[in-house]
């Protein structure tokens, strides 16, 4: 806080504390008395203003509820001395009291002065009439305090007697109580209860012995409240009710309490701290400022009411021995603090927030008397200039600085160096409401009107000859003026009847007025005036340019507006911001997008409590603050700008990214999606770019991506110079199809747009377009809507599209057999069978009639369908139709055309179901159905032979299966069990074989192919039957040579010996058993039946086991024998074949 003045020491002639009270409602004076029984008035800079000398010891002094009337009373005189601050006037009444004044107090909502007196009289006294009335033995004893209530008008009352009386304004006692000590700050306030209910001063407060607080409800007199405290508190010095029923009390020992009156909770404490160690002597609170200070010891200490644990600020008085009183102006300005020695000094605790910018220079009022002016974006130093009064406004211009107040302004020379020169000063006819200056003129608004004159006159005088002045309006049906400014060529202001005007300073001419038909409240223009925002009457934000009289709305305005600024750094020329008292909006205009000029908001940003305003810079925002500083924030929708501690860059998040692309910042932006690193990002920074018409940036996104089909589009609209058609190509690609549609239409090439609608098949909308564009467009595209009409079912618009669809010119006949194909088409779904098929026939198209056989098909037009399917060569369908139609005959020519197994298969059933067994054969045989064929020849054609060539020519095995059951019937049961092996029925097939004798048929059907189980199975029915070959041959198959040999042997050598021999030399061979080698080998040397066999035989075992040498032996003697004999051509042959044979095993062993 700062000191404004101190009153010298010992102003009142001594050092005993001195008594003062600030003037009501403006606080512009301070009355102050003491030790010389002297009451003087001080202005708000500490100059003397008026004196009254008072007979004897000021007992009381106050000020009326308007400020207007101080009025004090003393013990030595029945006087009451009055002085009138409108008129700088002193007055003496006399009250008619007989005994000394003791108290005094005004009315809070009337004249009325109430003085009471030593022996407990009260005098009502009426200022606006004059009049007095004396109540006398209102109280017993010396009337002590009191005050009124400011609803009720009531005065309450406490006297050393402990009573209490609350009486009306005619002096009659309401209510009275008794209080069992001193009473001391009597005080009325409204203890809330319903808030339903209307207010009233229902509660009445006072310190009982410095000790209690006692709280009397005036509606419930039986339940008053008394109060008690921690004796370690100390005495009450000053309490002060706040807020919604709560009390702020000040105790001696330094301690300050926060009570709750809520009913539910009387006397609950809510906050406590010790400010002063030693004492406490006072407290005040500001309700404009929402400040609570205590004074004592050598300090004071203000706290937040909404944060009471918060010390916002504390004043030390070193040089002072002890605080007695500190009291507030009442918009809490000015806080004066006095001391036991009779000082008494003030404080600047609340400057009023009087500002202006001027490009990037702010003026703003930094004391009472003292304004500074800077320019910290270029570097300017500040430049402080104390000035001759308290002001009402302040004006900044590129050279110049206003101050001014009431119909008065004082205007400075602002140089770069810090003087400050005063140019002149000049009255107006009426109070300045406003000021605007540029660099030679000033703009001043006052009672409706505004006067636009040059600043330094003499210094342009020879140079702007009668444009050195002029009033606005012109003419008086123009309205009274609501708002004015003036930028570097142009006047602007507006009008209660909704126009603005634009008065063009070269010129000295008005050049353009616009009638919005609601009444201006404020503009803002731009620094160059291409655009102003103004709000109306209704509280709508618009901006407005000039140029071509177009206006665009604001949109989520706030409820109230307390002021506009344009961002001065010109890379964001077109970003502004709205705020209120709580939150700053920022804004950004649009000049160019898919939607046209727009405004759009960007952001909120929380506004610090009681700061101003003054100017935006690149997103910081400067605060002009009631303590005479300036303060900056960077906006929320800035955040991207943000730095960490060390004042570098942050990474930047998503949040970063949505503001930078809302506010068109696109390094920032881009930044952010290296940042975030996702392709999500880069495809909104790419939208963002397209909706913004920045097609090169567009590209770069789009090329980051990897979009090549869109880098591609995008560098064909580089040298488009028509923003409607660049606008519109880009919002259809976009999807924003229907703003696409009207930019284009409103392009130099009208054209695209039927071309986009056509692209995106909007027939309809196509056609509207094309009867206005090109008519000859509408065959094409009513062909194309036919067609998806018919597509979705509409097949009666369909039809109506392709007659309109037809031509009928040879240059478009494939055009034109389109139109018939779905007029082909549309006829047969409508009904119309005969004209589609007409058409369908006459068309060239095989795939016409192909679907219009099939809609006909759906149609169960059977007949016509297939002569459809027919004649487009479709023959498997068509022969299909007919089978459905029964037109059997139609099939039968169509079969040798057919390839369809399915329809072969239908034709053969119908054919057996009529019982043309021979063709429905045929038909089975062409369908490849075998096993109905088979059927079909057994059980009707009664022709074996045909069956049995189609199972051995298919191997079918229910066809086998058949055929076998046929030669069962017959008793054929060898030809039966080959069948049976045939479909795989081998048990059946050797229960029969056994049954019937016919195993051998058996054995040799299955052959190879048996298994092992046959096998067995066939070799042990040979054993039971004692067919020793048989049995030998098949044990020999299963690998059971042991038993094999044992039937060979057994065999009779009469009939198949040869054989017999020569399958048991197999079986050895097989078995490559010692022991069986050396049955075989006995047996052959005749060791069991005296008889040798056939030598050869010997031969070919050891051949067969690989014995070449014993071989090679056998066959020597062989040959021997035989020469012996005389045959030697046998002996020869012999041997060559044994040779031959050897050479043979020797080759196939390896």
């Amino acid at each position: 806080m700062k000191l404004v003045f101190k009153l010298k020491d010992r102003v009142h002639g001594g050092d005993t504390p001195l008594k003062f009270c600030w003037q009501s409602v403006l606080g512009n004076y301070l009355a102050t008395t003491g030790h010389d029984n002297a009451v003087r008035v001080w202005d708000r800079h500490g100059q003397l203003v008026e004196e009254m000398q008072l007979p004897g010891n000021c007992t009381g002094m106050e000020w009326d509820m308007d400020g207007d009337i101080l009025c004090a009373v003393c013990e030595k005189s029945s006087n009451l001395f009055l002085w009138d601050s409108t008129q700088k006037k002193t007055l003496k009444i006399d009250s008619g009291a007989k005994d000394a004044h003791t108290f005094l107090a005004w009315s809070k909502v009337g004249f009325h002065l109430a003085i009471g007196t030593a022996k407990g009289n009260l005098i009502l006294y009426d200022h606006k009439v004059g009049r007095k009335v004396p109540i006398l033995g209102k109280h017993n004893k010396k009337i002590l305090c009191g005050q009124w209530s400011a609803i009720q008008n009531c005065v309450g009352l406490a006297s050393e007697d402990r009573a209490v009386t609350i009486s009306d304004i005619s002096g009659k006692t309401l209510q009275q109580f008794a209080v069992n000590d001193t009473p001391s700050l009597l005080k009325f306030s409204e203890m809330k209860g319903n808030a339903k209910t209307r207010p009233v001063d229902n509660t009445v407060s006072i310190v009982v012995g410095k000790k209690t607080l006692f709280i009397y409800k005036l509606q419930d007199p039986d339940g008053p409240a008394q109060l008690a405290f921690q004796p370690k508190y100390g005495r009450i010095e000053q309490y002060c009710w706040y807020g919604d029923n709560y009390i702020m009390i000040g105790f001696s020992h330094g301690h300050m309490v926060s009570i709750s009156i809520h009913p539910e909770e009387v006397g609950r404490e809510i906050f406590h701290v010790r400010n002063h160690q030693d004492y406490l002597a006072s407290i005040a609170i500001s309700h404009s400022l929402n400040y609570a200070a205590t004074c004592g010891d050598n300090s004071v200490h203000v706290h937040d009411l909404q944060k009471l644990e918060e010390v916002t600020a504390i004043i030390d008085f070193t040089d002072e021995k002890g605080l007695k009183d500190l009291a507030w102006t009442n918009d809490g300005q000015l806080l004066a603090v006095s001391t036991t020695r009779g000082k008494l000094l003030t404080y600047l605790t609340k400057l009023p927030m009087l500002g202006d910018t001027c490009g990037t220079r702010i003026a703003y009022l930094t004391s009472l008397l003292e304004v500074t002016v800077f320019n910290s974006i270029e570097g300017e130093l500040p430049i402080t200039k104390t000035i001759d009064v308290e002001p009402s406004f302040v004006a900044c211009g590129p050279y110049h600085l206003a101050v001014g107040m009431n119909n008065r302004a004082w205007f400075y020379y602002v140089a770069d160096d810090k003087n400050a020169e005063k140019t002149r000063d000049r009255e107006y006819l009426g109070t300045i409401q406003k000021m605007s200056l540029n660099a030679d003129y000033a703009a001043v608004m006052f009672d409706g009107k505004v006067q636009l004159h040059m600043i330094d006159q003499g210094v342009h005088e020879a140079l702007v000859e009668g444009k050195e002045a002029k009033l606005f309006p012109d003419r008086e049906d123009e309205g009274a003026v609501t708002c004015s400014t003036i930028t570097n060529d142009f006047l602007i202001y507006g009008t209660e009847s909704g126009n603005i005007c634009y008065f063009f300073i070269e010129d000295w001419a008005e050049v353009n007025v616009y009638r919005h038909g609601v009444g201006i409240r404020s503009i803002y223009p731009n620094d160059c005036g291409s655009h102003t925002a103004f709000i109306d009457e209704k509280g709508d934000g618009v901006i407005y340019n000039p140029v071509d009289d177009s206006v665009y709305t604001i949109p989520d305005m706030p409820a109230s507006v307390n002021g506009l600024l344009w961002e001065t750094n010109v890379f964001d020329k077109d970003v502004f911001v709205l705020y209120d008292d709580e939150v700053v909006y920022t804004y950004v205009f649009h000049r160019e997008s898919l939607e046209g000029s727009l405004v759009t908001l960007a952001g909120k940003t929380r506004l610090p409590f009681s700061q101003r305003p003054l100017l935006l810079n690149n997103g910081i925002l400067t605060l002009q603050t009631t303590s005479g500083k300036t303060n900056s924030i960077l906006l929320e929708s800035h955040c991207f700008l943000a730095l960490d501690d060390h004042g570098q860059s942050i990474a930047l998040d998503e949040n970063a990214f949505q503001c930078a692309v809302a506010l068109k910042r696109w390094k920032e932006a881009w930044t952010a999606c290296v940042d975030l690193n996702s392709i999500e990002y880069w495809e909104k920074l790419g939208e963002a770019a397209l909706i913004s018409l920045d097609v090169d940036l567009a590209i770069r996104v789009y090329r980051q991506l990897q979009d090549a089909g869109m880098v591609l589009s995008l560098e064909r609209l580089r040298d488009v110079e028509d923003r409607n058609l660049l606008a519109g190509t880009i919002a259809s690609y976009i999807g924003q199809f229907d703003r696409a549609q009207e930019l284009l239409l409103s392009s130099t090439n009208p054209v695209a747009a039927l071309d986009l609608r056509r692209d995106l098949m909007h027939w309809d909308t196509a056609l509207q377009l094309a009867s206005r564009l090109d008519p000859q467009q509408i065959p094409f595209i009513a062909k194309e809507y036919g067609q998806q009409l018919e597509f979705t079912g509409n097949y009666s618009a369909a039809y109506q599209h392709f007659e309109k669809g037809l031509i009928r010119e040879p240059e478009h006949l494939e055009h034109d057999e389109t139109c018939a194909a779905g007029l082909a088409r549309t006829s047969l779904r409508l009904g119309n069978i005969r004209r589609g098929v007409e058409i369908a026939i006459k068309h060239p198209s095989r795939q016409l009639k192909k679907e219009c056989g099939a809609i006909l098909e759906n149609m169960r037009q059977f007949a016509e369908s297939a002569a459809l399917y027919e004649r487009s060569q479709y023959f498997d369908k068509a022969a299909a139709v007919y089978i459905r139609g029964k037109n059997w005959n139609k099939v039968g020519e169509l079969l040798p055309k057919v390839t369809s197994i399915k329809i072969h298969l239908q034709f053969a059933k119908a054919k057996e179901a009529d019982k043309k067994y021979a063709e429905a054969a045929d038909a089975y045989h062409d369908a490849k159905e075998y096993d109905s064929e088979i059927r079909v020849a057994l059980d009707h054609l009664r022709d074996p032979e045909r069956a049995v060539n189609i199972v051995k020519a298919t191997g079918s095995t229910e066809g086998a299966k058949m055929v076998a059951n046929f030669f069962i019937k017959l008793g054929d049961y060898g030809s039966a069990i080959q069948f049976l092996v045939l479909s795989k029925c081998n048990d059946d097939a050797f229960h029969m074989a056994k049954k019937h004798g016919q195993m051998e048929v058996y054995a040799e059907i299955v052959g190879e192919n048996a298994t092992a189980e046959d096998l067995m199975s066939i070799a042990l029915y040979f054993e039971n039957e004692k067919n020793h070959l048989m049995a030998g041959r098949f044990f020999t198959r299963c690998a059971k040579y042991a038993k094999a040999l044992n039937h060979f042997l057994r065999c009779s050598l009469n009939e198949d010996g040869d054989e017999v021999l020569q399958l048991a030399v197999e079986t050895v061979a097989a078995a490559q058993d010692i022991q069986l080698t050396r049955q075989l080998s006995d047996f052959l040397l005749g060791e069991h039946d005296g008889v040798p066999k056939d030598a050869n035989y010997l031969f070919k075992m050891y051949m067969a086991l690989g014995q070449y040498g014993e071989a090679a032996h056998t066959a020597i003697i062989i040959s021997k024998e035989e020469q012996n004999n005389g045959n030697y051509r046998v002996a020869h042959d012999l041997l060559f074949r044994f040779v031959r044979n050897l050479a043979w095993w020797v080759s196939k062993k390896h």
